[in-house]
Formats: structure tokens, C-alpha cells, sequence
């Protein structure tokens, strides 16, 4: 226990093998429970966790029939730890790359701020992310970040890909994880899922370790961005539906839509002006046209921004609230 608090970790493992044991062996004391979701994992993991658990009855193998993904194997491990009764579920790999030593880093938060979910972030103060993260690995986390942060709503979030977190009882029931991505991409869906259900989330510095010899992060650079911005445009669209139409309407939905719309009518414009200069001589390009897409690119921008400068203003506004919350909850247990 910590503070308390039942604590659980989820390991979902997939061809680790050779890792998952000094993962294992690794454990805190602090976890009163480690359930290890094995995806139909074709080598002797399951085998070397069960030889584990013979010496350590904390551990709990739990076996996917089929290969379901990452994500799945995180949703089954939360769901697990939800029904048993645990507090707070803590989600590590299984390649002995996440410093278990600094998880109640990752607990303070949510017992003391009204936090719902803290995730690693290897840039923060320990974080030494940027001395060893390969060029094309950064700016590829770079840019989901980015795009996560207009997603989610949370503009204070960032390494948005890394696996390192922590996710109160609550934030377990408030969301809908039959409809959650279950495959690579789910930390950029469950951050944007999480924002729209109105909890509370937190980057929490951690060491960034990288064992030599053992493949990395899941991120291949610009393809695997490339890959997913397509999953968080659309969890981007039913935040907006859920978030800002369904449970409390609010202006910016136009603002966006507006924003949108008028941007990308601009950019089709400046490609058609471009196109005749070149390859037309200029026919065509005439004043009127010119200021009219320099008209719907400066409105589709401030558009754009006037939506997120709100987004921003509401998401602040709901981590006070969930902070003032938390406080009216420990006066009340003192009295």
C-alpha cells in the first residue's frame, strides 16, 4: 500500500521474454498487485511469469486468446485493477525501461491535486530524453505532442507517446474503454479520451532509460506519425461532440468549424493562384482573388486560435475545480 491506498500495476507484455523478468524482479513493495496481460504472446513469457509468481504471490498472469494490441492489454489490466477494488492502477512495460523507484511521483499527484491520470514525460527536470533519443524519434513525439495538445484540450502535456502512468479509480470509471484505440497510437487516444471526460491530467518528469541492445520505443519517426494523425483527428472531433456539444454546448465548436473551413478554403485558393502563376502565366491572378484568400487564411487563423485559446481557458478552469474538490474532500475526512 501507499499512503493508504491500494495500489495496482498493469504490465502489458508481448514478446518479453528475456525482460519481463528483471521487470518483475523489480517490483516496489508498495504495489499490492501486478497483473501482467500476456497478448498472445508466441514465446516463453508466459512461462517465465508463471515461474514468478511462484515466489511472488503479487503477481497475477492474465492471457489475451488472441493478439488485441497494446492498448487492449492496458484496458483488460485497468479493468481488472477496477474490479478488484484497487485505488490506483500504475502501467509499466515489460522491457525494464520504466523507473518503478519514482512511482509515487506519479501517486502524489492524485492523492493530494485532484488528479486523475499522470504520465511520464522524459523531458522534465530528470528526464535525460534529450541527450539519447534518437533525431527522427524526437521530433516525430515532437509533433504528436502537438497535435495531441490541440486534441485533448491540454496544452500542458507533452512525450505524449511514453507508457509511464498512473490513473486514479475514478478516471478507470469515467471512461469509455470499449470505444478506446487498441493498438500502437493508444497513449495519444487515452490522453484525448481522459481530456474529454472532464478528468484531470499531469506530466510527471521521469529518467528516461534505454538498455543497450533492446529495441526502443515503438515510435518509427515520421511514419509512425503519419500513421496515427488520422486516429487523433477523429478523437479530436468526438471530443468536440462529446465535450462541447452533447454535455455543456460552447462557441468554440464554431469557432473551429469556422476556422477550419475558412483555412482550408484559403489553402485550396493560394495552391489555384499558385498554379496559374506558374504553369499559366499569371492568368487568372488577379487582385480581388489574391486579397480574398489572403481574407479567408487570416480569418481561418484567428478562428483557429481564438477556439484554442478558449479550450485552454476551460481546461484550466475544470483543473481548479477538480484541485478545490480534492481540498473539500480532505477537510471534510478531517472533520
Amino acid at each position: 500500500m501507499y499512503r493508504n491506498q491500494k495500489i495496482s500495476l498493469v504490465i502489458p507484455a508481448y514478446n518479453e521474454e528475456k525482460l519481463i523478468r528483471p521487470t518483475l524482479e523489480g517490483v516496489p513493495e508498495i504495489f499490492d498487485r501486478v497483473y501482467v496481460v500476456d497478448d498472445a504472446s508466441p514465446d516463453r513469457q508466459a512461462e517465465v511469469v508463471r515461474e514468478i509468481a511462484e515466489k511472488d504471490p503479487r503477481i497475477e498472469l492474465i492471457q489475451h486468446e488472441r493478439n488485441l494490441g497494446v492498448g487492449q492489454g492496458i484496458i483488460t489490466g485497468y479493468l481488472k485493477s477496477y474490479e478488484d477494488g484497487y485505488d490506483i492502477a500504475v502501467v509499466c512495460g515489460g522491457d525494464a525501461q520504466m523507473p518503478l523507484e519514482e512511482t509515487p511521483a506519479f501517486l502524489d499527484p492524485i492523492l493530494d491535486d485532484g488528479v486523475d491520470y499522470c504520465k511520464g514525460n522524459r523531458f522534465m527536470n530528470r528526464g535525460n530524453a534529450f541527450d539519447i533519443m534518437p533525431a527522427t524519434r524526437f521530433w516525430g513525439n515532437t509533433l504528436l505532442s502537438l497535435m495531441t495538445k490541440v486534441a485533448s484540450g491540454n496544452y500542458d502535456v507533452f512525450d505524449v507517446v511514453d507508457g509511464f502512468v498512473a490513473i486514479s479509480r475514478r478516471g478507470i470509471e469515467r471512461v469509455d474503454w470499449a470505444k478506446a484505440w487498441k493498438g500502437y497510437g493508444y497513449p495519444m487516444d487515452f490522453v484525448i479520451r481522459i481530456s474529454a471526460a472532464g478528468l484531470v491530467i499531469k506530466d510527471v518528469p521521469r529518467t528516461a532509460i534505454y538498455l543497450p541492445g533492446e529495441r526502443q520505443s515503438q515510435i518509427k519517426g515520421f511514419r509512425y506519425m503519419i500513421k496515427v494523425t488520422p486516429m487523433i483527428f477523429k478523437a479530436f472531433v468526438q471530443r468536440m461532440v462529446q465535450r462541447y456539444i452533447f454535455a455543456d454546448f460552447h462557441p468554440l465548436v464554431l469557432l473551429y468549424l469556422l476556422g477550419g473551413v475558412c483555412t482550408g478554403l484559403g489553402l485550396l485558393s493560394a495552391l489555384v493562384l499558385g498554379f496559374d502563376k506558374l504553369f499559366l502565366g499569371g492568368v487568372g491572378v488577379t487582385g480581388p482573388r489574391s486579397s480574398l484568400t489572403a481574407l479567408l487564411l487570416i480569418s481561418g487563423s484567428i478562428g483557429v486560435i481564438g477556439a484554442m485559446a478558449m479550450d485552454i481557458q476551460n481546461f484550466q478552469h475544470q483543473k481548479l475545480m477538480r484541485r478545490l474538490e480534492s481540498i473539500e474532500k480532505k477537510n471534510k475526512a478531517k472533520d
